[in-house]
């Protein structure tokens, strides 16, 4: 009977609820069984997806970096991203996809691109990094893959990449570094031996007037003026001696001149004043001069000599003449005088003479020696300069090439640390499991959301049922629209065929909900167990 009106009903209570889930319990039941049906169905269809893990540790390296500086100073963190493009280019991702044979059943409607980029999809790295410092300390490896073996295999070629990957990037920058320096090294040698050869030939160039050379050649110098005095004492002496010699020839000449035209001589005065010359040189010099000192032994020789000669001297003027000597010995005819005393005088006139020529030209060639030890003084301190320049350029140079010889010989200890493994590399820790479970789908989760999406759908569809219903079905939504009482209620009278079948529906529907929650239970259960 069709008499809903216009008027709002009244808030219903949950026995209004519990009435209408009585009545609309079909609608509730089958989409509940429908929607968890189908999701669950369509979460078996689903390609099941098996996940492989392996954890690889970072290990630092063996020997203490005080001994040997790695070549490799980038951090873990930033290599592991460069290792992680090289992995995942193409080249290399094809190469697995072929060898494994991944993605069949995409093959055909996939292009290569698209299977390379579904593979980077299904590949994870997760960074471990420790508690305290925040350093990267491992990291692992996920794949992802149809079946558990296919999973544990390509995780097991991503994990060789990975570590075969670490020690040939590491060992190529360390060679590279090496090589680096090792050519840096030649060339900062032949530049330093391009220094070298320049000051040896700036050495060669202005030898004896090098700042080095600067002591030797004052003592040089000093050594030959302190010759130069002796040589220019030496020829004054030869001078003096000279001109004893020519007076002591004078007057011996004229002595026996004398004798010859019978007259009484005596010694010639230059005998006695050089034989008082010489001992008073004898007496100074004995007062300051051992009997050794060739000074002094000098001076003896001398004045024997000289007293030696005032004897001959003496003896030939004592000697009277030849009574038929009638020859007189002129001016002019002095050099024809024959005695001994006279040729001896003239002899050592010549060797006195020759004396001073010999001491004339010493003296020069040492006056000589001295301008130009003097001039190399001079230009010592140009010379000092030029050269300092010089080396300045050369300790630069050596600097950098001793800079670069130790930097060589430590990237070469690190080279051979490299190649020994010995430096810094990633071991596997854990390595690629045999995925037992499945990681995706949950089916678990979808046989839940499947059941939430059915219940959901029977409200939706029980409501919407009862709100397109306009019948009255009990007493309160009766006196809700009418204002007048209810004055009596006529009970339903069903037959007895009508009592049975009624009974015979409400078996059906307990047989129905017990088979639906028995379903529900055992799809739950096997996708909890299965999957």
């Amino acid at each position: 009977m069709d008499v809903k009106g216009t008027n709002a009903p009244e808030q219903p209570q949950w026995d209004t609820y519990w009435s209408v889930l009585k009545r609309r319990r079909r609608w509730f039941l089958v989409p509940i069984i429908a929607g968890w049906a189908i999701v669950w169905a369509i979460s078996w269809l689903v390609p099941p997806v098996y996940r492989s893990e392996a954890l690889i540790l970072v290990e630092e390296q063996k020997v203490p970096k005080d001994y040997v500086v790695p070549n490799v100073t980038t951090g873990i963190q930033e290599r592991l991203q460069t290792l992680t493009q090289q992995i995942m280019s193409r080249t290399r991702l094809q190469h697995i996809i072929e060898q494994y044979h991944l993605y069949p059943k995409e093959a055909e409607r996939l292009s290569l691109d698209e299977h390379i980029d579904r593979m980077r999809k299904d590949i994870e790295i997760e960074l471990v990094q420790s508690k305290d410092r925040k350093e990267l300390t491992a990291f692992r490896i996920y794949y992802s893959a149809p079946n558990p073996v296919l999973a544990q295999s390509v995780t097991a070629e991503l994990t060789s990449l990975f570590i075969d990957e670490n020690l040939r990037n590491r060992e190529q920058l360390t060679e590279s570094t090496t090589a680096f320096l090792r050519q840096q090294l030649d060339e900062a040698g032949k530049h330093l031996g391009e220094q070298e050869q320049k000051i040896r030939e700036y050495k060669a160039q202005y030898i004896g007037q090098l700042p080095s050379q600067l002591e030797s050649n004052v003592q040089i110098l000093t050594g030959l003026q302190g010759q130069s005095h002796l040589e220019e004492d030496e020829l004054n002496r030869a001078k003096q001696h000279n001109l004893y010699l020519e007076s002591l020839l004078e007057q011996y000449r004229n002595r026996h001149d004398d004798i010859t035209d019978g007259k009484t001589v005596q010694l010639p005065e230059a005998l006695d004043q050089e034989l008082t010359r010489l001992k008073t040189e004898l007496a100074d010099a004995s007062a300051h001069d051992t009997e050794d000192h060739p000074d002094i032994i000098k001076l003896k020789s001398q004045i024997a000599a000289t007293s030696k000669m005032r004897k001959q001297i003496s003896d030939d003027l004592s000697t009277p003449a030849a009574p038929d000597s009638t020859a007189k010995t002129t001016p002019d005819n002095h050099a024809s005088l024959t005695t001994a005393p006279a040729m001896q005088l003239e002899s050592e006139l010549k060797a006195n003479r020759l004396e001073m020529e010999n001491r004339d030209r010493e003296l020069k060639q040492l006056q000589a020696r001295i301008e130009d030890y003097r001039v190399r003084l001079n230009q010592t301190p140009m010379r000092e300069q030029q050269l300092s320049d010089l080396m300045r350029d050369y300790d630069q140079s050596h600097a950098n090439y001793e800079s670069l010889l130790a930097k060589k010989n430590q990237s070469e200890l690190a080279t051979n640390l490299e190649k020994r493994q010995g430096g810094e590399q990633f071991t596997v820790i854990d390595p690629p499991s045999l995925p037992q479970k499945l990681y995706g789908p949950n089916r678990f989760a979808w046989n839940w959301i499947g059941l939430g999406l059915g219940v959901l759908l029977g409200l939706v569809t029980g409501a919407g049922t009862e709100m397109g219903d306009d019948r009255v079905h009990s007493e309160k939504e009766l006196k809700a629209l009418f204002k007048a009482p209810v004055l009596t209620e006529i009970p339903p009278l069903p037959t007895a065929e009508e009592m049975r079948a009624q009974s015979r529906v409400r078996t059906l529907e307990w047989v129905f909900v017990v088979l639906i929650v028995a379903v529900i239970t055992t799809g739950s259960l096997v996708s909890y167990y299965h999957g």
